[in-house]
């Protein structure tokens, strides 16, 4: 066979394959909107979204399946997620491919795929390990479980942090993208922020010792600052924690050896100003 002919035969295959996509599909982005009403689109999906697109397809989850799933309680149950989602945006961060935007596909792929099995859609996991913990909690909810709050925060953390190890997996071991210094200092924050959410008392003692050396009001309103910090129906916290965190790694306030301890502390003051404005806390 002649190189032209070889030619010939790969353009007609790779035709082929794109006639061949399931469900006649072409290879174009799929919309929030119809990902967030099918509940089947991949993390590889997810991934040729712009952040814009990625809030709208959470934001329409939430308005969707999961208000049809919960109509007794609140669905929105993702606007944390919303918050750092809306960080990325507006920094710039998490283009296609690169480590934010294929942990973050991860995390919203397991809350799109939990959602799917627990509203009867699918029962696809998409090998994502938070799909079928995000369909517990959702159902824990529906059936009137999960009234405690360190209980409902226990276990939408877990779903989250699966969620959240698959992107990193997806990111690092499947794409071979391995995190910068802004996209470590941000991961650091979300892993602090939920292990407040699966240790309350801790994060209260924390708030006990070191919260009054930086704000004298902070051992009277802790429980109120706590409860609103680690609020999952919130954007403002992981919004401004976020922003910080970028500061942070971009012009490396703490140095290199900082903690997430230490990150916390350092915008916790800032963060108590915008629990005080938003809460109207006296």
């Amino acid at each position: 066979m002649s190189r032209i002919q070889r030619g010939v035969v790969a353009l007609l295959a790779s035709v082929m394959c794109l006639v061949a996509l399931p469900g006649g599909a072409s290879a174009a982005p799929r919309s929030p909107q119809e990902c967030a009403a099918s509940l089947d689109c991949g993390a590889e999906d997810i991934n040729l979204m712009s952040m814009s697109e990625r809030i709208e397809f959470v934001r329409a989850m939430s308005s969707g399946p999961a208000a049809e799933l919960l109509p007794e309680h609140d669905p929105y149950r993702w606007r944390n997620i919303e918050g750092i989602i809306s960080v990325f945006r507006d920094r710039g961060l998490g283009a296609p491919g690169s480590w934010i935007s294929y942990v973050d596909s991860g995390i919203v792929e397991g809350i799109e795929r939990g959602l799917g099995i627990a509203t009867g859609r699918s029962d696809e996991t998409g090998g994502n390990p938070g799909a079928r913990l995000w369909a517990e909690y959702l159902l824990r909810l529906r059936d009137g479980e999960l009234t405690e709050r360190a209980e409902h925060d226990r276990a939408w953390s877990v779903a989250e942090q699966a969620s959240t190890e698959y992107g990193v997996y997806l990111s690092e071991q499947v794409h071979g993208e391995p995190p910068n210094p802004t996209d470590e200092r941000v991961y650091q924050f979300s892993e602090f922020y939920r292990w407040l959410l699966r240790n309350r008392p801790a994060a209260f003692d924390l708030l006990t010792g070191l919260g009054p050396r930086i704000n004298p009001e902070m051992a009277r309103a802790k429980v109120p600052f706590y409860d609103w910090f680690t609020d999952v129906t919130k954007p403002e916290p992981t919004r401004k924690g976020g922003h910080m965190a970028v500061d942070f790694a971009n012009f490396n306030v703490l140095g290199g050896g900082a903690n997430a301890v230490d990150l916390f502390l350092a915008y916790l003051p800032a963060l108590f100003e915008e629990f005080k404005a938003d809460t109207g806390w006296r």
